[in-house]
């Protein structure tokens, strides 16, 4: 519907079927140029440019970039020469008869014009400027685009689920606080004193209530708050595809899970292959040193731990020992190979020790001179590589080294181009443990629970059917029946088949060190659900701005949500957190002391 009060058309609807036509457009002015008595504008609204011709300089003089205005005057082709084939609109110009200017604009912090170099990001100005005129950078095409397409790939998901006879329902934001692996953000109750609300930090609880109440299958896009420590790709709100069915198994979600991807993804004109490739957490971990794999590039971590069994190199002497593969290395200068060492460092290790390996065959480098004449003579073949190459290693604890091989694996694969954005490389990550230990130095989550164990996705995934029996009797090996699903080496969701037995629950929470007590505090509303008929459920959330971010190829997802949080979970635009007058706090009830009613 382009016809409205302030226009007939918008600005790629004016083609070559309405030369000759009059029109009238709206938009902003993107940029201005003057030829000797004719100026020429490109008008520009959401869907794109249409250029317009002045040959009044009294009504062009006034225009500045960015002031909105409405244009009526009559469509035609361009002098032959004048066409501009990047245009869609590029054959075509309006003769303006009338311009009004509705609007005018002070000048720009920043340029936002499609015409000028500053549409590429390194000519943008910092993070926090485009995000204090928030305003002004969703003006540029790329975020224009970006809102579109997340705005298309809601549409496809929610027609794919509908085609599947899913409901979608609407789950409250304001819950009572439960223990789900980070920390909640707390709302004072102003009409309970000394009450408090918690924001969801996922409807995980609530979808499971609507199951016993037998919705049997349900979504939503749903608002999510989690108060963590600020890392670079996350936002304390943000947005999750949220999906649970009822009697069904893990391979149920997986497949409606898969449909619902492949419709995303053919709003951006992607045909997904089905079924979608799997990997066990564990396969994951000793070849890709990651639990979210980048699948786009080969490469595999090489584990060394039995070549070295006998090793003189006291570093080698430890529980696990791998390599990756640095294809070419052997020529990187040293003082390259000692930035990378640095940035070892960064991500918490010692460092990042290397041979390489000579065309002539010689092996060179720190390690090679403390290995033994027999693990010299091998090594080349033991990690399949070529003269030329490098090889990285990594020893200690076996999860801590393979991050780190895996984090190599990926920078390489980064600095030799291997990430294309237009490529994705989907795969599921299956059998994943069902606790991890809650002193793990490489895990920042928050422990649920006050036991040595701590849920490795949250305290209501059901054991796997093997482990029913026994998980509580040995927590360290127990598997769940969870899934995570992984793209370009991001985790775009995850799932898994929830407890419906209130048996089983109670002894996951005792492994996890809640006491029943505090289970009927957190949660008892749940528990006290499943003793009226609870039906075996499971289900999978996508997290919906990664998930857009992947797709639109963005580097970041501030760059798809329309005014995301920066730093520490500032908000440049508004002031956010600020703080409040001590009336509102004293109203809030945040003080409040019960022993003062007293």
């Amino acid at each position: 519907m382009s016809q409205t009060a302030y226009r007939t058309h918008h600005a790629t609807d004016v083609t070559e079927a309405l030369v000759g036509q009059k029109v009238t457009l709206a938009g902003w002015v993107d940029r201005r140029r003057d030829h000797g008595g004719v100026a020429f504008i490109d008008l520009r609204d959401n869907t794109g440019l249409v250029q317009v011709v002045i040959y009044d300089e009294e009504v062009a003089r006034p225009l500045r970039s960015e002031f909105v205005i409405q244009v009526t005057g009559e469509v035609r082709l361009r002098p032959d020469g004048n066409e501009n084939t990047h245009l869609a609109t590029g054959k075509i110009e309006v003769v303006a008869e009338n311009i009004e200017i509705l609007a005018k604009a002070d000048a720009l912090p920043f340029q936002v014009s499609t015409a000028l170099e500053n549409e590429s990001e390194n000519k943008l100005p910092g993070e926090d400027v485009r995000l204090k005129y928030r305003y002004l950078d969703l003006r540029r095409p790329s975020m224009q685009h970006n809102l579109k397409l997340r705005s298309d790939m809601a549409k496809a998901a929610r027609h794919a689920l509908e085609d599947m006879d899913f409901t979608e329902v609407e789950t409250p934001t304001f819950i009572k606080s439960t223990p789900e692996g980070a920390r909640d953000f707390l709302v004072p109750a102003r009409l309970v004193p000394g009450s408090w609300y918690a924001l969801p930090q996922s409807p995980q609880l609530l979808k499971q209530l609507l199951m016993v109440s037998g919705v049997e299958r349900y979504y939503q896009l749903a608002r999510c708050y989690r108060d963590e420590d600020f890392r670079a790709d996350r936002q304390p709100e943000f947005t999750q595809l949220d999906m649970e069915m009822s009697f069904v198994d893990q391979e149920d979600v997986m497949a409606m899970a898969e449909k619902v991807i492949a419709a995303i993804w053919k709003t951006a004109g992607y045909e997904v292959q089905l079924p979608l490739p799997r990997i066990t957490w564990q396969e994951a971990m000793d070849k890709y040193g990651s639990d979210k794999p980048d699948l786009r590039f080969g490469n595999p971590l090489v584990e060394l731990t039995d070549y070295f069994k006998n090793t003189p190199f006291r570093v080698f002497q430890a529980p696990y020992v791998g390599a990756v593969l640095f294809k070419g290395g052997a020529s990187t200068p040293r003082r390259q190979f000692d930035a990378w060492q640095e940035w070892a460092k960064q991500r918490g290790a010692k460092g990042l020790a290397y041979v390489v390996f000579a065309e002539d065959g010689e092996l060179k480098g720190p390690v090679a001179k403390n290995l033994s004449e027999e693990e010299r003579a091998g090594l080349r073949e033991a990690v399949g590589a070529e003269p030329g190459d490098a090889v990285f290693f990594a020893a200690g604890s076996r999860e801590s080294s393979q991050l780190l091989l895996g984090a190599a694996r990926v920078e390489l694969a980064r600095r030799e181009g291997l990430l294309d954005p237009k490529k994705f490389a989907f795969t599921w990550v299956v059998d994943f443990p069902l606790f991890k230990p809650t002193d793990d130095p490489d895990d920042d989550d928050v422990a649920v629970g006050h036991s040595k164990w701590t849920s490795m996705h949250h305290p209501f995934t059901m054991p796997s059917k093997d482990w029913i029996d026994k998980f509580d009797k040995d927590p360290e090996h127990a598997m769940s029946d969870s899934y995570d699903i992984v793209c370009n080496g991001e985790e775009m969701g995850g799932g898994s088949v929830r407890i419906h037995r209130d048996d089983i629950q109670d002894r996951v929470l005792n492994v996890l060190g809640i006491s029943p007590e505090e289970a009927q505090e957190k949660f008892g509303f749940l528990l006290e659900a499943f003793k009226y008929g609870a039906p075996p459920h499971a289900g999978i959330a996508l997290g919906w701005d990664r998930t857009v971010s992947i797709l639109a190829g963005a580097d970041t997802i501030r760059d798809v949500i329309a005014f995301p949080k920066a730093g520490g979970g500032r908000d440049p635009l508004t002031g956010a957190p600020a703080p409040i007058t001590d009336e509102q706090r004293a109203e809030t009830g945040v003080d409040y002391d019960p022993d003062d009613e007293d």
